[in-house]
């Protein structure tokens, strides 16, 4: 985006501080990240830059840390439970947040505010009580060491996040849509799928 031409040479200061500070909350941001690309290809037991990789020297690189992570079981199984776990809970928060911001932007829900201030709590109260409190919780009903429970933990701290978005999404929805929908005689779950779904589909 460049430079409006009727900008006073205060607002071309602050239109290239305001970038500069931008720049440099992202490098401080991505750098620890991005230091370990490089990093991961060295041939040493230990992660720094030898000579042979400042110098780019071949000998000073090598493919071990990929190789020792691939052959590793342990890891193996990490990665799968992380895929496991992290798509069904995407699936149930996605599913929960959407049902309840729908429920709360129809008009005639009652206790609107108590009812978003408890989905949202799980953004609110710090980590580590909430984690505390499900453990405790999930132990009594012994899932607390399953994936069912570790998928419900994320599910529950995922869930505000998808409320928050699709309920921001209804405050433009058209409701008279769906009430046309039914004058034609489409029944509610048709006219989710075919109107309101596609609709509010971003906010999802």
């Amino acid at each position: 985006m460049s430079m409006p031409a009727y900008y006073t040479t205060k607002d071309k200061i602050w239109y290239y501080t305001f970038r500069v500070i931008c720049f440099a909350i992202f490098f401080f941001l991505l750098a620890p990240i991005l230091i370990m690309i490089p990093l991961s290809f060295n041939a040493q037991p230990f992660f720094t830059f030898t000579r042979e990789m400042l110098t780019l020297n071949p000998e000073g690189y090598s493919l071990r840390w990929y190789r020792d992570f691939l052959e590793s079981e342990s890891w193996m199984r990490s990665i799968r439970n992380s895929f496991v776990i992290g798509i069904a809970a995407t699936i149930v928060s996605t599913t929960l947040g959407t049902l309840a911001a729908l429920g709360l932007s129809r008009s005639e829900m009652p206790a609107k505010g108590l009812i978003m201030g408890i989905l949202i709590s799980p953004m609110i109260v710090p980590l580590i009580i909430s984690a505390a409190g499900m453990f405790f919780f999930f132990s009594s009903i012994n899932i607390a060491q399953t994936y069912l429970g570790v998928v419900l933990a994320h599910a529950a701290l995922g869930t505000p996040f998808v409320v928050i978005t699709v309920t921001a999404t209804l405050v433009g929805f058209d409701q008279s849509l769906t009430r046309a929908a039914a004058n034609l005689g489409a029944s509610p779950t048709r006219t989710f799928f075919k109107i309101t779904m596609p609709l509010i589909l971003p906010g999802v």
